[in-house]
């Protein structure tokens, strides 16, 4: 009888035929496995979320300095097409004309637009009355305090509205972080973008490049296209409320130069900003009597469908191409979730989301069609 060492012990097979090496913790069936990997995957998942929604303020504040950054690039690459000179100044050239802007805008706001700003209460009251009155005559039961309420809602509205497109451009510390973070991205852009690529592994660099040039177009083209529409729908309201309305109903309309404004820089939010400004206008307008009114009427008509048909589809909706549904959508969650600078954030957010959708689902269709074409070269 053969006497059995200690090393053969160590190397012998169970007797259920299984190894040693097995962990405690293997999960045999494929089943089970695939349950386990898939509640790992939502794990992840929702620890991310969690994670965002905390840092949320912060990352916000981040993907404004690159809304920011993108303005300021595209300014500096259309400088760059007439001005053979480096980026570093033309990107100076384009802040510069920046600051001159605001401060003309803040000079403008402070002499004419703040005595216009104090009328809107009155006028907003006014147009209540006439329009209670009107509604009484029709038989509808509309009570004092009812109108009180309203007008008090409305003032506050109008109030928050205006304190809000002060906030855009006074915007305090997270205005001024947006900004300082903005310029330092536009500066030496492909720096940071190294910087992330580093951060993923090497087959996955490629494609990420391809997805920040995308997106980097995309921006540069949707920012273009909101400017381009906030600048002339401001100009445009202002020459048919100011100079356009005495030849049609015989007087300029009241508070043209802080309406134009205020319709250009709403402009920027797109669908809820055509509103807000369009019942502005409107309000203002009756309180000139019922042509005045008509006619601001029609100038909102023009301005929007000459916007939303000719000027922004040339710039941006080839590139961007939002549905308008989605894009409210998103606006409301925005708004809730963040207030203002959600509201501000959407629309490049959701452009963003999408160039980031679209180039995962080419990857993938890629991905598959060189899976098809080795396995039929395998097969032959």
């Amino acid at each position: 009888m053969s006497e059995v060492t200690v090393a053969d012990e160590a190397t012998a097979t169970p007797p259920s035929g299984k190894g040693l090496g097995t962990s405690p913790a293997h999960i045999a069936d494929p089943r089970i496995r695939q349950e386990y990997q898939r509640a790992f995957v939502w794990a992840i998942t929702i620890g991310a979320v969690a994670l965002t929604v905390y840092l949320s303020s912060a990352l916000l504040a981040i993907f404004g300095a690159m809304v920011f950054a993108a303005m300021i690039d595209g300014g500096a690459r259309v400088l760059g097409r007439v001005l053979p000179i480096g980026r570093g100044w033309r990107v100076g050239i384009v802040l510069l004309a920046t600051l001159i802007f605001l401060a003309w805008l803040g000079r403008f706001a402070g002499s004419t637009i703040s005595q216009e700003a104090a009328q809107f209460p009155a006028i907003i009251q006014q147009q209540l009355t006439s329009l209670v009155a009107w509604a009484r005559s029709q038989g509808f039961e509309i009570s004092t305090d009812q109108i009180n309420n309203l007008a008090g809602t409305m003032s506050s509205g109008l109030g928050t509205v205006t304190r809000a497109v002060g906030g855009i451009v006074g915007g305090l510390t997270t205005a001024l972080l947006i900004a300082i973070i903005g310029i330092y991205i536009s500066l030496e852009p492909k720096l940071y973008e190294r910087g992330v690529a580093w951060m993923l592994p090497e087959e996955k660099r490629s494609g990420f490049y391809q997805t920040v040039k995308r997106m980097g177009y995309t921006m540069r083209r949707l920012m273009a296209g909101r400017l381009l529409g906030m600048a002339f729908e401001a100009a445009f309201t202002y020459v048919m409320l100011a100079w356009i309305a005495p030849l049609v109903v015989g007087a300029p309309v009241p508070m043209a130069a802080l309406l134009a404004i205020l319709t250009g820089l709403l402009a920027f939010v797109p669908n809820l900003g055509a509103i807000i400004s369009g019942m502005l206008m409107v309000l203002v307008g009756f309180s000139g009597g019922v042509d005045m009114g008509v006619y601001t009427i029609v100038v909102y008509l023009l301005v929007q469908n000459f916007d939303g048909y000719i000027v922004v589809p040339m710039i941006a909706k080839k590139t961007v191409d939002l549905a308008p549904a989605l894009v409210l959508a998103m606006q409301l969650i925005m708004g809730i979730l963040f207030g203002l600078i959600g509201l501000l954030l959407a629309d490049p957010l959701l452009a963003m989301i999408k160039v980031a959708l679209e180039r995962r689902a080419e990857t993938n269709a890629e991905g598959e069609k060189s899976e098809n074409m080795l396995q039929a070269a395998g097969g032959a």
